[in-house]
């Protein structure tokens, strides 16, 4: 009998060895649950096959090649990516819907001796609890945000506060942003879908009596969306504003954005498109510095002509208390230890 699960914290506290996701890898590419590993049992261009015969042809005639396809697919991960493993191990196995992938997989390593099972509605349930718990609940915890302008270094501070024991999250980590307008890290942004599982599960690992320090985000970061409930625990949160000299901010992002200030042609892309909001003569002047290499010069416009303004302007229509006011002269990695210790003390004050 399938495994129900009713709520996302019960999935993920399962007590599964493996989970083992069977579906194809543009599925799991997608999304899948935290964790999990890839044996699909139909690959990309074999689900697609077998799709358009069960239109154009018969249903019949799909699932008899779908079971030989599943079955000859199966095999092969048995004989290789699971032929380690001893009669005692225990999988949990999911497919799209908890239908035959799934079903016949599990019924194969049962017939091993292993003690598989399979979840009930597959993949379907996951989303429903995921945006369940993201989406139509309010979270449990109390969020505390730093708060600051671009360059006060808030994400390496949470880094910081982390290795201190302070509870944290860092969403531009789970999002893979640097949440600006010159975020991008390597790798790419994963899917929404993505974003929010890996999201979901590191909420359901925080410890809701505790405080959570998390950086003061807008509603995206990059090309993702905050999910309502933590958009909504995020506007209200408690702020702790860190303040840093612009020569320090500056020379902080220099060193952090080092990988696109030293790409002219990704900077000319990034920062034509704010001739709208900037005016010509603004842009004109960055893109003079670019030519020049003068990064330092570039940041520092930046700052005073786009992103501190922005700042400025949305922090007018805040409304969340600011519990502390933190000086952070340098932002040097001993200015930022005693900036988080700073921040610690405030904490342990709530």
């Amino acid at each position: 009998m399938a495994l129900k699960f009713t709520d996302l914290p019960s999935l993920y506290a399962h007590d599964f060895d493996t989970v083992i996701d069977v579906r194809s890898p543009a599925e799991f590419a997608e999304d899948h649950l935290p964790g999990a590993i890839n044996l699909p049992v139909l690959d990309n261009q074999e689900r697609a096959h077998v799709g358009t015969i069960y239109v154009q042809q018969s249903p019949f005639l799909a699932r008899k090649l779908g079971a030989a396809l599943v079955f000859r697919n199966a095999a092969y991960h048995i004989e290789n990516s699971l032929a380690h493993h001893e009669g005692g191990w225990k999988p949990l196995v999911y497919c799209w819907r908890g239908g035959q992938r799934s079903g016949s997989f599990t019924w194969m390593l049962q017939q091993i001796g292993w003690r598989a099972e399979v979840v009930e509605g597959g993949y379907r349930t996951y989303r429903r609890l995921v945006k369940k718990f993201l989406y139509d609940n309010s979270l449990p915890y109390r969020m505390i945000a730093l708060d600051g302008y671009t360059g006060t270094a808030k994400t390496d501070l949470l880094t910081h506060l982390k290795a201190r024991g302070v509870q944290v999250l860092d969403l531009e980590g789970i999002a893979n942003h640097r949440g600006s307008l010159l975020g991008e890290m390597p790798g790419g942004q994963p899917s929404q879908k993505a974003f929010e599982s890996a999201l979901a599960a590191t909420l359901c690992l925080l410890d809701s009596a505790r405080p959570v320090v998390v950086e003061a985000e807008s509603s995206k970061i990059g090309s993702l969306i905050l999910p309502p409930s933590l958009w909504a625990a995020l506007r209200v949160a408690p702020r702790v504003q860190i303040n840093a000299p612009i020569e320090a901010r500056m020379a902080y992002l220099v060193n952090a954005y080092d990988d696109i200030l030293s790409d002219a042609d990704r900077l000319r892309d990034r920062l034509s498109p704010l001739r709208f909001h900037r005016g010509h003569e603004v842009v004109d002047g960055w893109l003079a510095l670019i030519d020049a290499d003068d990064k330092q010069g570039l940041t520092r416009a930046l700052m005073e002509q786009h992103y501190d303004p922005a700042y400025a302007k949305s922090s007018r229509s805040r409304t969340a208390e600011v519990i502390a006011r933190i000086d952070a002269p340098t932002l040097d990695a001993a200015g930022l230890q005693d900036t988080a210790a700073d921040i610690e003390r405030v904490l342990d004050q709530l």
